[in-house]
């Protein structure tokens, strides 16, 4: 009886070290994972913030680079690392495909973009594998999982979050508006989205982009207003913002001659929101990422608000 009761206290024991190993699996800091999915290898990096050290299972948001990019620029670029460490998340970047050398690679998105879409690549598949992968190897809290991304990669988080709603509790993209031919998700889902008016790639009002030599001959975005439409009639919520809140740049600063305007449509189905920021004087960028990154392709970078920063107080209020 005695040596039975030692057995069951070591069981016990043993028990509680896994459980305590599998939430500390994955310990603070940058990692990069293979994960070959549908005969293609791909990959994603992730960024696991200092919160991680105190056990608790942490929300995850997933950041979709764009068109000719990959998830290295993507990190470099928006700083959303400094932004998890602050706020407490783990930052995922996964790798499109279809590129040259890790490069030049895209997402199907729907009806766009590039190589990706063309070749009709399961980018949702591999979105939702990514997730599950993550999960064997770290301590995530499935309720607040979140989808970003800028441009192709924006058009990219639309898609997941319509086509896997179960999963994704929020979703907030960035200068690229959705571009599926169907639209029908389960169950409704908050919607932030961040454009501007002078964006001379993705235009605002849809319609072609310029000719591009890396991602496609010319991209037809859809209307930012079309796409919001969409989301505003299947989230249930009311056609004229609640609040209309305008943002000014900083006097003395390179963001004096921007603006922004905040509008916010609520109530909504099931507690949902959709926020719309609406950007002049600014180009095809992350709003508070590297200042006046690649100029001469994307235009004017901006500050006048910082996209991790409002998407994180948005993501933050739901869960799945």
């Amino acid at each position: 009886m005695c040596s039975a009761l030692k057995l069951f206290n070591r069981l016990l024991l043993a028990s509680a070290f896994l459980a305590q190993s599998s939430l500390a699996a994955l310990a603070p800091g940058n990692y990069e994972f293979a994960l070959p999915y549908q005969s293609l290898q791909r990959s994603y990096l992730v960024h696991v913030p200092p919160k991680a050290a105190d056990s608790r299972r942490l929300p995850v948001v997933l950041s979709f680079h764009g068109g000719g990019s990959n998830a290295e620029v993507m990190r470099s670029y928006t700083r959303m690392d400094r932004a998890a460490d602050r706020d407490g998340y783990i930052a995922v970047y996964p790798n499109g495909s279809s590129g040259i050398g890790g490069r030049f690679l895209t997402w199907n998105a729907g009806s766009c973009c590039g190589p990706a879409a063309a070749l009709q690549i399961d980018d949702v598949g591999f979105s939702l594998a990514v997730l599950d992968d993550l999960a064997a190897r770290a301590s995530i809290d499935t309720a607040r999982i979140y989808a970003t991304g800028l441009s192709n990669g924006s058009m990219m988080a639309y898609r997941l979050a319509a086509e896997a709603s179960e999963r994704i509790a929020a979703v907030a993209g960035v200068a690229g508006a959705m571009s599926l031919t169907r639209f029908a998700p389960k169950l409704p889902v908050p919607v932030m989205h961040i454009h501007s008016k002078e964006d001379h790639i993705a235009r605002y009002d849809g319609g072609f982009g310029p000719p591009s030599t890396l991602i496609d001959t010319r991209m037809f975005n859809a209307s930012v207003e079309e796409m919001l439409r969409k989301w505003l009639d299947f989230d249930g919520c009311p056609l004229r913002p609640a609040v209309v809140d305008p943002v000014a740049g900083e006097q003395g600063t390179p963001d004096e001659d921007q603006s922004a305007i905040r509008r916010e449509y609520r109530p909504c189905r099931a507690g949902v929101e959709v926020v719309l920021w609406q950007l002049s004087g600014a180009g095809h960028v992350w709003p508070g990422g590297v200042r006046d990154y690649n100029t001469q392709l994307l235009g004017t970078g901006t500050a006048v608000i910082d996209a991790n920063a409002e998407m994180w107080r948005f993501f933050s209020r739901f869960k799945r």
